[in-house]
């Protein structure tokens, strides 16, 4: 790849400074972009990460849908993204793309997924400690409103606010 001349460099600033979208964080940006395509061919979108590990930068995309995730689901949606990432210069370096389905053990981000997750075993992890203890894990009885009502393992019921959950996913045994 070599070095690119600085006239490119300063087009870029230059684009970022007018441009309100390009002053998002990468991954809200995505979303805005993608999320009616998503919609149109009836998935879900499920999350979105972007990070660098080592020395290269990854945007990993998950989507589900009724009856789950195939590989033709993944592949038209990869090349949807890719294209539109590029016609809007979305990322301005070199990045690896991967659509994927979130998997059995997929995560819960929104109110709505503790809802529709409810009856399911889940373990989450809290922000700060509750009763001594951040990991918890159960069957999810529900969530209206606030908070996350969790049966644990030894019974007890645990009413775990919201805003306090850091991570949440499914848990299969």
């Amino acid at each position: 790849m070599g070095l690119r001349p600085l006239f490119h460099i300063i087009s870029r600033l230059a684009k970022t400074e007018g441009n309100p979208l390009k002053k998002q964080p990468v991954s809200v940006r995505v979303e805005e972009i993608i999320s009616p395509f998503i919609l149109q061919e009836e998935h879900e979108l499920v999350d979105i990460e972007y990070k660098k590990e080592g020395a290269n930068w990854f945007l990993r995309i998950f989507i589900d849908k009724a009856g789950g995730v195939c590989h033709e689901d993944c592949e038209k949606v990869s090349s949807f993204v890719s294209a539109e990432l590029e016609r809007l210069d979305v990322i301005p370096h070199h990045y690896f793309l991967e659509v994927s389905s979130p998997g059995v053990e997929r995560p819960l981000k929104k109110p709505e997924d503790f809802v529709r997750f409810r009856g399911s075993a889940i373990k989450l992890r809290t922000m700060s400690k509750i009763e001594g203890s951040r990991n918890f894990q159960g069957m999810l009885v529900g969530f209206v409103e606030d908070p996350v009502v969790l049966e644990l393992e030894d019974g007890r019921q645990m009413k775990i606010p919201y805003q306090s959950i850091g991570q949440a996913r499914l848990k299969i045994y």
